[in-house]
Protein backbone atom coordinates (compact mmCIF):
# COMPACT_ATOMS: atom_id res chain seq x y z
CA UNK A 1 0.00 0.00 0.00
CA UNK A 2 1.50 3.51 -0.66
CA UNK A 3 2.64 5.95 1.70
CA UNK A 4 1.47 9.53 1.54
CA UNK A 5 3.31 12.32 2.71
CA UNK A 6 2.99 16.47 3.45
CA UNK A 7 5.57 18.49 4.98
CA UNK A 8 4.98 21.82 6.82
CA UNK A 9 7.30 24.38 8.05
CA UNK A 10 6.56 27.18 10.48
CA UNK A 11 8.90 30.40 11.32
CA UNK A 12 8.59 32.44 14.03
CA UNK A 13 7.29 32.10 17.43
CA UNK A 14 3.84 30.93 17.54
CA UNK A 15 1.62 34.42 17.92
CA UNK A 16 3.48 36.20 15.31
CA UNK A 17 4.97 33.72 13.03
CA UNK A 18 3.66 31.78 9.50
CA UNK A 19 3.82 28.86 7.99
CA UNK A 20 3.44 27.07 4.85
CA UNK A 21 2.15 23.33 4.19
CA UNK A 22 1.77 21.32 1.26
CA UNK A 23 1.12 17.80 0.19
CA UNK A 24 3.15 15.60 -2.08
CA UNK A 25 0.98 15.81 -5.10
CA UNK A 26 0.89 19.70 -4.95
CA UNK A 27 -2.56 19.19 -4.71
CA UNK A 28 -2.61 20.71 -0.93
CA UNK A 29 -0.76 24.00 -0.11
CA UNK A 30 -1.15 26.96 1.49
CA UNK A 31 0.13 29.25 4.27
CA UNK A 32 -0.83 29.30 7.94
CA UNK A 33 -0.94 31.44 11.05
CA UNK A 34 -2.22 31.89 14.50
CA UNK A 35 -4.97 33.92 13.23
CA UNK A 36 -5.91 31.73 10.49
CA UNK A 37 -6.01 28.51 13.06
CA UNK A 38 -7.14 29.84 16.26
CA UNK A 39 -9.29 33.04 14.76
CA UNK A 40 -10.82 33.94 11.28
CA UNK A 41 -7.72 34.74 9.90
CA UNK A 42 -6.72 34.23 6.02
CA UNK A 43 -4.84 31.07 5.09
CA UNK A 44 -5.71 27.23 6.11
CA UNK A 45 -5.19 25.37 9.62
CA UNK A 46 -4.49 21.76 10.19
CA UNK A 47 -8.03 21.06 11.48
CA UNK A 48 -9.40 22.07 7.96
CA UNK A 49 -6.98 19.85 6.11
CA UNK A 50 -8.23 17.34 8.78
CA UNK A 51 -11.31 17.70 7.57
CA UNK A 52 -11.19 17.22 3.96
CA UNK A 53 -9.78 13.62 4.77
CA UNK A 54 -12.56 13.00 7.06
CA UNK A 55 -14.93 14.00 4.64
CA UNK A 56 -13.12 12.46 1.87
CA UNK A 57 -12.84 9.01 3.31
CA UNK A 58 -16.02 8.91 5.14
CA UNK A 59 -17.68 9.75 1.42
CA UNK A 60 -16.16 6.91 -0.11
CA UNK A 61 -16.86 4.65 2.44
CA UNK A 62 -20.22 4.94 2.53
CA UNK A 63 -20.37 4.62 -1.03
CA UNK A 64 -18.23 1.38 -0.43
CA UNK A 65 -20.79 0.20 1.87
CA UNK A 66 -23.91 0.92 0.11
CA UNK A 67 -22.48 -0.73 -2.70
CA UNK A 68 -22.04 -4.45 -1.35
CA UNK A 69 -25.63 -4.33 0.15
CA UNK A 70 -26.44 -3.55 -3.69
CA UNK A 71 -27.00 -0.08 -3.55
CA UNK A 72 -25.52 2.05 -5.81
CA UNK A 73 -25.19 6.00 -5.06
CA UNK A 74 -25.69 8.26 -7.52
CA UNK A 75 -23.74 10.71 -5.17
CA UNK A 76 -22.13 11.29 -1.44
CA UNK A 77 -21.65 14.32 -0.45
CA UNK A 78 -20.45 15.34 2.88
CA UNK A 79 -19.41 18.16 5.63
CA UNK A 80 -17.11 16.85 8.30
CA UNK A 81 -16.84 19.81 10.99
CA UNK A 82 -13.84 19.84 13.09
CA UNK A 83 -13.91 21.71 16.32
CA UNK A 84 -10.96 23.09 17.95
CA UNK A 85 -11.58 23.98 21.44
CA UNK A 86 -9.50 26.25 24.04
CA UNK A 87 -8.67 23.68 26.97
CA UNK A 88 -6.63 23.36 29.87
CA UNK A 89 -3.28 23.61 28.77
CA UNK A 90 -3.47 24.38 25.26
CA UNK A 91 -5.95 23.56 22.53
CA UNK A 92 -7.69 20.21 21.83
CA UNK A 93 -9.59 18.78 18.72
CA UNK A 94 -13.06 18.01 21.01
CA UNK A 95 -15.52 16.67 18.22
CA UNK A 96 -15.78 16.06 14.83
CA UNK A 97 -19.19 16.41 12.98
CA UNK A 98 -19.98 14.57 10.14
CA UNK A 99 -23.20 16.00 7.98
CA UNK A 100 -23.92 13.96 4.69
CA UNK A 101 -26.60 14.05 1.85
CA UNK A 102 -26.59 11.01 -0.43
CA UNK A 103 -28.88 10.22 -3.23
CA UNK A 104 -29.10 6.48 -3.47
CA UNK A 105 -32.17 4.87 -5.27
CA UNK A 106 -34.17 2.49 -4.12
CA UNK A 107 -33.01 2.46 -0.35
CA UNK A 108 -34.73 2.30 2.47
CA UNK A 109 -33.82 4.68 5.10
CA UNK A 110 -33.02 2.61 7.80
CA UNK A 111 -30.80 0.71 5.42
CA UNK A 112 -28.79 3.99 4.74
CA UNK A 113 -28.79 4.79 8.20
CA UNK A 114 -27.00 1.56 8.87
CA UNK A 115 -24.74 1.64 6.15
CA UNK A 116 -23.82 5.25 7.26
CA UNK A 117 -23.39 4.04 10.68
CA UNK A 118 -21.02 1.24 9.59
CA UNK A 119 -18.93 4.08 7.47
CA UNK A 120 -18.45 6.36 9.62
CA UNK A 121 -17.07 3.71 12.65
CA UNK A 122 -14.99 1.59 9.36
CA UNK A 123 -13.01 4.48 7.68
CA UNK A 124 -10.05 4.80 7.85
CA UNK A 125 -9.91 8.29 9.07
CA UNK A 126 -12.35 8.12 11.41
CA UNK A 127 -9.88 4.78 12.74
CA UNK A 128 -7.56 6.95 13.03
CA UNK A 129 -9.40 9.64 15.01
CA UNK A 130 -11.42 7.66 17.44
CA UNK A 131 -9.90 9.41 20.23
CA UNK A 132 -12.04 12.17 19.18
CA UNK A 133 -16.29 12.21 19.13
CA UNK A 134 -17.85 11.79 15.52
CA UNK A 135 -20.85 12.90 15.49
CA UNK A 136 -23.33 11.78 12.13
CA UNK A 137 -26.23 13.46 10.58
CA UNK A 138 -27.04 11.51 7.70
CA UNK A 139 -29.87 12.17 4.93
CA UNK A 140 -31.18 10.74 1.84
CA UNK A 141 -31.49 13.32 -0.64
CA UNK A 142 -34.97 13.44 -2.76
Amino acid sequence: MPVRSAQAEWKGDLPSGSGQLSSETGAVKGDYSFPSRFEEGKGTNPEELIAAAHAGCFSMALAHELAEAGHKADSVRTTARVHLDKVEGGFAISRIHLECQAKVPGIEDAAFQEKAQAAKSGCPVSQALKAVTIDLDARLAN
